[in-house]
């Protein structure tokens, strides 16, 4: 059957092409991915699995959306293309072009249950040779610009709704804003540096990741479910989550607080000095952050999560550091995943045997 559409001519040095909505179902019989690896003149990457996959978990959203444009070559002679009226028209049971940029997009919403919700800008661009494809599909990729973690998760504080996102900025800001905090100015909260941050080491966003991981497996879940006003899961495996759910933020701000202080008067040479050691760097904080949900199940058991009981543990940890003749620096622990996995391990070494004596406090709190 022959579908007609109305298109909007845009003109650039390249040439004209043309912008149209076409319902995501008709693209997703009507388009052609062609991979770089297919052999020919096709220029598209392979598809990723796991793209494709968050893509899917994306558009089950209500608020999803997808507002840039699917660029399409399309074929010569299958798509009649009405200048004077500003419509193109073609078969929707024929293959009428290549996708040169949204291939992940239109492969989700296949494989998505919503892909009839869904109506897409659609770029069309006609008699392109395979030279003219390659460029543009170089241009797109290589002058694209990832937006920066740090402002994403700033951008939570002009959201009225509760969040994990938006919880892990709050506390990233109070860290980074009071004075008695070990971040006291040490944290990029726009992803670099401000004036006066000499010892920052960490970005906002590395911060607000990471800290989530101890109070919500799923946080764009929880942002969803809690932006439709849905209750969410009291209890999914992290280690803070009661105190998420009973919205008791403040409460994993302070065991947070007490965690990280002292850690810093313990490792007082290491946290003053993160030029020379990884521990204020994204390896050694996720490594600490990898060891925390045991530590603090620990202190739960006992009902202490105090500075006191952090304190006493970490100096266990330098302990058995320095038993193994281990500083931390990057000459010992390395980078990446790997060294944050080695750094949590020893960190964690001690745990078994640990006892702590100290007053007993309710974790409710303190």
């Amino acid at each position: 059957m022959t579908i007609e559409f109305p298109i909007l001519p845009v003109e650039q040095p390249i040439g004209v092409f043309y912008i149209a909505s076409i319902p995501a179902d008709i693209l997703l019989k009507t388009l052609k991915n062609v991979h770089r690896s297919m052999g020919g003149d096709g220029v598209q990457r392979d598809a990723s699995k796991s793209r494709i996959k968050e893509i899917v978990s994306f558009c089950s959203n209500t608020d999803s959306v997808f507002p840039t444009p699917i660029i399409v070559s399309v074929y010569n002679n299958i798509v009649k293309l009405d200048e004077e009226n500003n419509k193109i028209s073609f078969d929707d049971n024929t293959i009428i072009g290549e996708v040169l940029d949204g291939q992940h997009r239109l492969l989700g919403l296949e494989d998505s249950d919503n892909s009839s919700h869904f109506s897409m800008p659609v770029v069309f661009m006609f008699g392109l040779t395979p030279e003219e494809k390659a460029y543009i599909f170089s241009i797109i990729n290589s002058k694209q610009t990832k937006v920066n973690q740090s402002l994403l998760y700033d951008l939570f504080e002009l959201t009225s709704k509760r969040s994990p996102q938006k919880t892990a900025h709050e506390i990233a800001r109070s860290m980074n804003s009071m004075q008695e905090s070990p971040f006291f100015n040490r944290l990029k909260m726009l992803g670099t540096k401000d004036v006066g941050q000499d010892l920052a080491t960490l970005s906002q966003g590395t911060f607000a990741q990471s800290i989530m991981l101890l109070f919500s497996k799923h946080p764009n879940k929880d942002k969803e479910r809690l932006y439709n006003d849905e209750p969410i899961d009291s209890e999914d495996g992290t280690v803070l989550r009661m105190f998420f759910y009973k919205e008791r933020d403040e409460v994993i701000l302070k065991v947070l607080l007490n965690c990280f202080t002292a850690l810093s008067k313990v490792f007082r040479e290491e946290w003053e000095t993160p030029k020379e050691y990884i521990l204020c760097k994204t390896t050694g904080f996720r490594g600490v952050i990898k060891s925390l949900p045991s530590i603090i199940r620990k202190g739960i058991e006992y009902r202490y999560l105090t500075e006191d009981f952090f304190n006493s543990y970490f100096l266990k940890v330098k302990e058995n550091l320095s038993d193994k003749g281990k500083s931390l620096t990057s000459q010992d622990f390395g980078s990446g995943e790997a060294a944050q996995n080695d750094l949590a391990d020893c960190i964690l070494e001690p745990l078994n045997s640990f006892t702590y004596t100290g007053n007993q406090v309710s974790t409710n709190n303190n």
